[in-house]
This record gives C-alpha cells, sequence and structure tokens, in this order.
C-alpha cells in the first residue's frame, strides 16, 4: 500500500500514485483517495464555469444598468470572459448541458447579481437572469 498519507500531505501522496501508476504496481495504489481526486477534478471544473459565468453575467448586468458608466475597460472583460469560457467549454464540452440545469443557472445569476451589487451599491435586479445562455455567450451581444 501506498506510504505517503494522503491527509498529510496530498502533493506528495498524489506524486507517490503517479509514480506507481507508471511502475505497473497497481496493487499499492490508494484507489477511493483517487476516486476522490478524479472527481474532485469535475468539480473544479464546473467551478471554473460557474465563476467565470458570474463575472461575465455580472458585468452585463453593470452595462444594462449603467449605461452611464459603460467603458472599454467593461467591454474587454466581457469579451475576455466570453473568449475563456469558450476556450473552456471548447476543452471540457461535457460542461456545456450543465449552463441548460435551471438550478445551476440560478446559482450563478445570484452570484452575478451579488458582484454586481457589491460593485455597483445598487441593488434593483432581476430575480432571474433575463438573457439566455446563447445570448450571454454571443460576441455581439450587450444588452440594452
Amino acid at each position: 500500500m501506498t506510504t505517503i498519507n494522503y491527509d498529510a500531505d496530498v502533493v506528495a501522496w498524489a506524486n507517490e500514485q503517479a509514480r506507481l501508476i507508471r511502475a505497473g504496481r497497481l496493487d499499492q495504489l490508494d484507489l477511493e483517495h483517487i476516486a476522490e481526486e478524479i472527481e474532485d477534478v469535475g468539480k473544479s471544473e464546473q467551478r471554473e464555469l460557474a465563476s467565470r459565468m458570474a463575472v461575465l453575467m455580472a458585468h452585463l448586468i453593470k452595462w444594462q444598468y449603467q449605461p452611464e458608466r459603460q467603458s472599454t475597460s467593461w467591454r474587454r472583460t466581457i469579451k475576455e470572459q466570453r473568449k475563456a469560457l469558450a476556450f473552456h467549454l471548447k476543452q471540457v464540452p461535457s460542461l456545456k448541458p450543465r449552463l441548460a440545469d435551471a438550478e445551476r443557472q440560478g446559482a450563478i445569476w445570484a452570484d452575478a447579481v451579488t458582484l454586481a451589487i457589491n460593485e455597483t451599491g445598487m441593488g434593483a435586479f432581476p430575480d432571474d437572469c433575463p438573457w439566455t445562455i446563447e445570448q450571454i455567450l454571443a460576441d455581439d451581444f450587450l444588452p440594452a
């Protein structure tokens, strides 16, 4: 079995697991923790997607509700987040259907509203996202 304790040093543990796999010593693997780590990779990818969507949506909120403050900086952030999301979805295409999940959309919208409130001091935003996922991700969409 593995000699490095998972809870004591996860990086050293991971390196040891990789070494054991490469050496073909599969009987010595810490399979339970390997399974947990693999699941965590998927969760991490989902968190990154949700975080980027929330930042993008917060900027779209600010764009719509503070037209007098629209700037090239906001436009650049919107463009950068869309580009990063497109790349992320290309690299991990199994995440795209998750964007259609209503519960997940609601949570991301709530995060976006919180970001927008914190950045603007305003608070009269819709309870539900007024845009479709296609609009949010579209290069040419900016809410009026």
